[in-house]
């Protein structure tokens, strides 16, 4: 398998509503997937359930990898994610992401940190993983 990254995972999960969630979860994130994001922690289950709402709530969107690293295991990136919700609203969140990659090449966990660059107040997470 080919290893995963930020682009892939958030283009399948987000942005290509013709794909299955479940599909798209587990081709880029591994069955004992957890992630903090800005301090708080959550496990795949609720990693689902909020890309579950994010689907009915995201019409489209793109994602700018501005640095990306890996070394083994590790990966790195700082990102910006622009997405348009169906009420018109848009949104630029910037995502500095420390992630562990599983043997298989999805990721295993993730720590990100977040930064709303434009938009509504109550947008702040739409364009992180959590």
């Amino acid at each position: 398998m080919t290893s995963t990254d930020i682009t892939r995972a958030l283009n399948d999960l987000l942005f290509t509503p013709g794909l299955d969630l479940t599909e798209a979860v587990d081709r880029h994130f591994a069955p004992d997937y957890r992630q903090r994001t800005d301090g708080v922690w959550s496990d795949r289950a609720s990693f689902v359930q909020h890309m579950t709402r994010l689907r009915t709530l995201v019409r489209s969107g793109t994602v700018e990898v501005h640095d990306e690293l890996r070394d083994g295991p590790r990966y790195a990136d700082r990102h910006t994610v622009t997405l348009t919700q169906h009420n018109g609203r848009t949104s630029r969140t910037e995502v500095y992401l420390f992630a562990r990659m599983a043997p298989d090449g999805r990721f295993q966990s993730v720590e990100e940190t977040t930064l709303l660059v434009t938009g509504h107040p109550d947008d702040g997470n739409l364009g992180s993983l959590k």
